[in-house]
């Protein structure tokens, strides 16, 4: 029945229909309704003795309802299937099953696994070969092999966080399948075409399959970052979508590389529109920390947009050595240094002349780079500080000009020696005629530029030659003569443009090439990302630093990625050679995306003539009726019994309470049978009484080990804890909660202790991995090995606790730790502490180290308000807490100092009240100072 949105499994029970005529004819009589007289024995008689009965007809509705109950019982019985899935395949040759594996399938990847070992099952059932291939795999093998081995292959597959390369793949299907052709071609796609051009559908038909089946989702909901721009007041960002037939809105989150969102921005789709764009507003400052970009809701690496240091804008400070420029605006170099800098970095101008005093007060803001325009002596002071900052990492950009060219030959901050005077190009008084740029060489920050046209140079100053001249030159003239030199110095650069920043000695500075090299060469301040020039003349190569996966997060695997190489040779989007990520080092990367710059999502296309059976995904479209169907004939053959029972007068003869009673059984119980297995959202759960208490209190939980007396010590200890927080503070805690890291939900706890057992089961990886977004999410783990020993230190071999905790933390992403400061928060939260002792007090307790962390790439970040995720030690302060039903300690401290348990119920408090408010305590520095004011 191809082609039918209805099947039947049974399609011969359905002549049960030619029925129905005759079950009319026995269905319109029904038996006479009874008739009720007074006792009087011979009025009866007399009433039969005279009557002659005659049957009465049934009424027309009641017939036509026992007729459509017949007639839904036929239907049902026929087992009717709404849009049924075509299970046939052709046998004039094997199947040929082709599956885009690509970045949009990780979202609904099972159904299409289903999909596919549907089909193979039916290729099995008909003992037909089968050939697998993913569109995103690198290994293309479409040799037709046995069911079995195809399903191997498809449980191996995987999602990619690439687009798929069906060139590739139909250059195998040729090969395969030159001598023969498929019986059934199903096309398992991700319904996107990346490329305008994109012909798959009509190069697939040139394998001339018996079938052509194409298998795609219903409603295609793909959306991709496609693009980012950081402005002067905002960042832009381009979205694309798939589907554009309904208006929608998305949310993008900018997050940091700890992955906190620290900004948001809404993209707003309109109807029948698959592009839009939308803007996220922030501080430069803030957005300088923005590391990737992702839409809210949707785990894929299309909806994940990696930044770098060269998207951050940098602070560049401007100083003209033309005191004037201010009356000439046009006239002065720094106008055009101003508009090409302008959308990509923020500009600093010192507001006094004097460079003296301009430098260092530029310096003052630190900046990421200084450009000198037509700068030539420096003040005598300046030159010392300014070589202190070149070689801390800064950037020296200086342009060429009258004053540079009488400046003195031994110019300490020239990149290389320069002759004295300028170069003239074309005049009555020069042989030599203007000259062009040459092609940019393809090392340094201009490889891949395209060669500049129609720019022409007029006057030059002169670079000594040199050995090493060549490989610090990025850019020269036709005739060979250096434009832009550079040399490294300590951490930082010297640029020098060999031309003005003004019109007046070449068209660079009104060009659009003068845009890219000066954006080029500012995104260069990033530090460690520069690579020494060392005369190599091709292009540094950065190692996989961090790669994306499928759903969008960032893994240190690389896999079988390579370096990625960088100038003309560099790709502008992701390859199988180079997955999406970030290459370099944690010192200093760069961003590669899954797509090009303004790319759009197009729906596949097919060329008129195709003949193409689309069908959806396996479990999508599919449903059985018949289970329905019974279901509404009971109902109907339930409601015949209660009109043949009102007509025979069954109800008259129950008193009219107990009639309106069932009457009203009835009515709910069909309202129960018609609403059975809608539940609507405001339903109540099986647990919805107890997340309720658990929001409504707070509780202190811990983490069930397995090991019955571990667990009750841990429980004995919180709730010792809970007593004296209720005793001592306003904080009055519920009992303590004992929970399964593998199944409770966790988020309700705003710490979890977590005692370490050598002997318990080791957690699985699942288990693991909840704890690991639990403390994303902005919860702490409090572990303790209870053995007066941190395995992070080096004061000895590890015990056989901290030999487990290393084994559980191997498996979570953890910042850098350091033991408490002595100026930690959480010294002072509540009491005044120098240590946090339990049983024991030999251990430190080990909390998120704050100056590291904050140019740490860890994934897990500080939660809240600064609130480290994660707490070790070996003091066991679950021992030290521990109290029976009758408040007395369980477990004596070591040594035997009552002081010391009191010590550690305060070190206790002190975490607990950290852990409620954050580091808002952190401010009780200035309380001193305010204090002092407060007395004035």
């Amino acid at each position: 029945m191809m082609g039918l949105p209805l099947a039947f499994g049974a399609p011969a029970i359905l002549g049960a229909l030619l029925a129905l005529p005759l079950i009319w004819w026995l269905l319109k009589l029904t038996p006479p309704r009874p008739k009720y007289e007074v006792f009087p024995p011979l009025r009866i008689l007399a009433g039969v003795l005279k009557r002659e009965e005659t049957p009465s007809k049934s009424p027309w509705w009641l017939t036509l309802l026992r007729m459509l109950m017949a007639a839904i019982v036929i239907f049902a019985l026929a087992d009717p299937v709404l849009n049924p899935r075509n299970a046939t395949l052709s046998g004039d040759g094997p199947l040929l099953l082709v599956v885009d594996n690509s970045w949009a399938t990780a979202a609904d990847w099972d159904r299409r696994v289903e999909t596919a070992t549907t089909l193979i099952g039916d290729a099995s059932d008909r003992s037909l070969p089968v050939a697998i291939l993913f569109t995103a795999d690198q290994a293309q093998d479409a040799t037709p092999g046995t069911p079995a081995v195809a399903l191997e292959k498809l449980a191996a597959a995987s999602p990619r966080p690439l687009r798929p390369d069906r060139a590739r793949t139909l250059e195998a299907l040729r090969t395969s399948f030159a001598t023969e052709r498929p019986g059934t071609l199903a096309y398992i796609a991700d319904g996107i075409s990346h490329d305008p051009k994109d012909t798959v559908l009509a190069d697939l038909a040139t394998l001339s399959p018996a079938e052509f089946r194409l298998i795609e989702n219903n409603g295609p909901s793909a959306i991709a970052i496609t693009g980012a721009n950081n402005g002067a007041d905002v960042l832009s960002v381009s979205l694309s979508r798939l589907d554009g037939a309904e208006p929608r809105q998305v949310i993008v989150d900018a997050q940091d590389r700890q992955g906190r969102v620290i900004a948001s921005g809404a993209v707003d789709f309109a109807a029948g529109t698959t592009e839009a764009t939308g803007q996220i507003a922030a501080p430069f400052e803030l957005r300088n920390d923005f590391a990737r970009l992702s839409i809210s809701g949707i785990a894929s690496a299309g909806s994940t947009y990696l930044l770098d240091d060269g998207f951050r804008r940098r602070k560049v400070a401007l100083v003209s050595g033309d005191s004037s420029d201010g009356y000439q605006p046009l006239l002065s170099p720094l106008y055009y240094i101003e508009r090409a800098l302008g959308p990509y970095a923020d500009l600093v101008k010192p507001g006094e002349p004097d460079l003296a005093v301009a430098i260092p007060e530029v310096f003052n803001q630190n900046p990421s780079a200084l450009v000198l325009a037509d700068v030539g002596r420096l003040p005598a002071d300046v030159y010392e500080p300014l070589q202190a900052w070149i070689e801390r990492g800064g950037t020296l950009i200086r342009f060429a000009g009258p004053r540079l060219a009488a400046a003195p030959a031994d110019d300490p901050l020239v990149p290389v020696m320069l002759r004295q005077g300028e170069r003239a190009l074309g005049g009555a008084l020069s042989w030599a005629e203007p000259q062009p740029l040459a092609a940019f060489p393809p090392f340094g920050p201009f490889a891949g530029m395209p060669k500049p046209e129609g720019i022409l140079v007029k006057r030059q100053v002169l670079a000594e030659p040199s050995p090493d001249l060549a490989g610090r030159t990025w850019a020269s003239l036709a005739d060979g003569t250096p434009l832009v030199t550079v040399q490294e110095k300590g951490a930082g650069r010297i640029v020098l443009f060999h031309v003005s920043a003004d019109a007046a000695w070449s068209d660079l500075p009104i060009s659009g090439t003068f845009v890219e090299m000066l954006r080029r060469v500012v995104q260069l301040t990033r530090v460690g990302t520069v690579q020494p020039e060392t005369g190599q003349t091709t292009a540094p190569a950065l190692p996989p630093y961090r790669l994306l996966n499928e759903r969008g997060a960032l893994t240190s695997e690389a896999g079988t990625a390579r370096p990625l190489a960088l100038g003309p040779d560099r790709p502008d989007a992701a390859t199988f050679d180079n997955p999406p990520g970030l290459y370099g080092t944690e010192d200093g990367f760069t961003a590669l995306n899954l797509l090009p710059a303004g790319t759009e999502l197009r729906p596949l296309s097919s060329s008129s003539g195709l003949t193409i059976a689309r069908e959806p995904m396996a479990g999508t479209a599919a449903v059985q009726l018949k289970a329905g169907l019974l279901s509404i004939a009971f109902l109907l053959l339930v409601l015949d019994s209660l009109i043949v029972l009102f007509m025979g007068g069954a109800l008259a003869r129950l008193p009219r309470r107990a009639a309106t009673a069932v009457v009203l059984m009835v009515a709910l119980g069909l309202a129960a049978a018609m609403s059975a297995g809608q539940t609507l959202a405001s339903d109540a759960k099986p647990d919805d009484e107890q997340i309720l208490e658990r929001l409504d209190n707070t509780h202190l939980a811990y983490v069930v080990t397995g090991e019955d007396d571990v667990d009750r010590l841990s429980e004995q200890g919180l709730q010792g804890l809970t007593d004296f927080l209720t005793y001592r503070t306003t904080l009055e805690p519920a009992p303590p909660v004992g929970v399964d890291i593998t199944t409770d939900e966790l988020s309700f706890y705003p710490i979890i202790f977590w005692p370490i057992s050598a002997t318990a089961p080791m957690p699985s990886a699942a288990a693991i991995s909840r704890i690991d977004a639990y403390m994303r999410a902005g919860g702490t783990v409090l572990f303790d090995t209870r053995d007066q020993f941190s395995s992070l230190g080096n004061d000895g071999a590890s015990t056989p606790n901290g030999e487990r905790l290393q084994a559980i933390l191997a498996n979570i992403d953890i910042p850098p730790l350091e033991p408490v400061p002595s100026d930690h928060v959480l010294t002072r939260s509540f009491y005044l502490l120098q240590g946090f002792p339990g049983r024991y007090e030999g251990s430190p307790l080990w909390v998120e180290a704050r100056q590291e962390a904050q140019s740490s790439n860890s994934g897990v970040a500080s939660s809240g308000d600064g609130v480290t995720p994660i707490m070790i030690t070996g003091n066991d302060l679950l021992g030290a807490w521990a109290v029976d039903a009758n408040g007395a300690s369980v477990l004596p401290v070591v040594p035997a100092d009552e002081m010391q348990r009191e010590m550690s119920f305060r070190s206790g408090v002190n975490i607990m009240m950290y852990m409620l408010t954050g580091n808002y305590k952190a401010d009780q520095v200035h309380v001193p100072a305010l204090l002092e004011r407060l007395g004035q």
